[in-house]
């Protein structure tokens, strides 16, 4: 039965999710007050790393005892800040307990698993759909460590990956220098996964896709959602800064934006924004083959179509507080000793939202009140990665179909 279904969000998930539901054979209208990959979205500015490693949640057992540092480092690779420690208080104690045991943390990353398995060849095959097949590629990505102890000191987590069937190949000396030649000198070892990939412009990306989904038939609205009409128990509209958008169904892919919109519908659930920054060199040409993440500065870097881009970062802080550009310098700094070629002076630094649940898993499902909305937000640090399966997925739930894989991890009813 062809729906009319409003995607409120033009990021990857909101985007995808509207070509997943024009394929399905549903009218979609797409809202969003920015432009589609624009810089203000979350999927402008992230890694670009297709991780399909990335099954830990961001809490481990023991990482407890670091919430002090936290709180006394402001420019630590996470921090929080003094003032909206009190605010965050509840959803800080959430995310502790989800990483409590190693049987909770064994739990997400099973969940995550099956959410970001080939993850590179759907997001190619979107791509190549869009014409842009070239911003996506299959190549791997690299954990690379100062030596192979340093590696060995992450060894739970890398259990986990292999309980979870991530293979990797280890390298170092001569073989890693085949493998990566321009790889900093301070690194001799490394875990390569080759199954995972990265793309090459997030932001060029996410346009792409949703320049489809308007070729597709999809209607781009710009405007806000605040919030939705009922004619009863039936969906009848999306309500939006510029008036009523009459609709079947709706999907909340709005990123941080999607916390007020969950609890007009009587869903309170604990959204937060991990803050996080990036900064990119542009034009810089390191002749680097893949991405990779640097364990010792807890960034990752991935040459990209318009130069370098470190990112990384955990702040929180509040929605709308004033950018601490402190913490982007310290990505800069990083990268200039690690490419000392590079030119700094060209730097371009940016922070965004980064919409996290406590546990490290998206809510994927539908509201309670309405079986006609269905939530698609609060994917964290996989948001790009887990974007081509969630879109899929919420085609699925809009047609009652049966999920391709389970959706019950990501219920929204677990916080509620």
């Amino acid at each position: 039965m062809t729906r009319h279904v409003v995607v409120i969000g033009a990021g990857a998930i909101g985007t995808i999710s509207a070509l997943e539901l024009l394929r399905a054979g549903h009218a979609v209208t797409l809202v969003d007050p920015g432009a589609a990959g624009g810089e203000q979205a979350a999927s402008y500015g992230n890694a670009g790393w297709l991780s399909v490693q990335s099954v830990l949640p961001p809490a481990e057992p023991g990482v407890w005892k670091k919430v002090p540092s936290y709180l006394a480092d402001p420019l630590g690779p996470l921090s929080i800040r003094w003032s909206y420690f009190p605010r965050i208080l509840p959803w800080l104690v959430k995310y502790l307990l989800s990483g409590w045991t190693p049987a909770r943390v064994h739990e997400t990353a099973r969940a995550l698993r099956l959410l970001l398995a080939d993850a590179p060849q759907l997001h190619g095959m979107l791509a190549a759909e869009a014409g842009v097949g070239h911003l996506i590629e299959h190549n791997g990505t690299l954990h690379v460590y100062p030596s192979r102890a340093a590696f060995e000191a992450d060894g739970f987590a890398w259990s986990v990956r292999r309980a979870n069937g991530i293979a990797w190949q280890e390298l170092s000396g001569d073989a890693l220098r085949a493998e990566e030649p321009a790889l900093p000198a301070r690194y001799g070892f490394a875990a390569l996964v080759p199954d995972a990939g990265r793309c090459l412009d997030p932001g060029a990306y996410i346009a792409a896709l949703a320049a489809l989904a308007g070729q597709r038939g999809a209607v781009l609205h710009r405007a806000s959602a605040s919030g939705f009409r009922f004619e009863g128990e039936r969906l009848a509209a999306v309500r939006t800064d510029v008036g009523e958008i009459p609709c079947d169904a709706a999907v909340v892919a709005a990123g941080i934006r999607s916390k007020p919109l969950a609890a007009a519908l009587g869903d309170s659930l604990p959204l937060e924004a991990e803050r996080g920054y990036h900064v990119t060199f542009e034009g810089a040409a390191t002749g680097l083959r893949r991405s990779f993440m640097a364990s010792d500065v807890k960034m990752v870097i991935n040459p990209m179509a318009m130069g370098l881009r470190g990112a990384g970062q955990v702040e929180f802080a509040g929605v709308g507080a004033a950018p601490d550009w402190k913490r982007a310098g310290i990505l800069r700094d990083h990268l200039s000793r690690l490419f000392p070629d590079a030119d700094a002076s060209k730097a371009k630094v940016w922070v965004g939202d980064r919409p996290s649940m406590p546990d490290g898993r998206p809510c994927i499902g539908h509201a309670r009140r309405c079986n006609a909305v269905v939530y698609a937000f609060g994917h964290g640090h996989v948001g790009l990665a887990g974007s081509a399966r969630t879109g899929r997925l919420v085609a699925q739930l809009i047609d009652g179909r049966e999920p391709e894989i389970p959706v019950g991890p990501f219920a929204p009813g677990r916080y509620l």
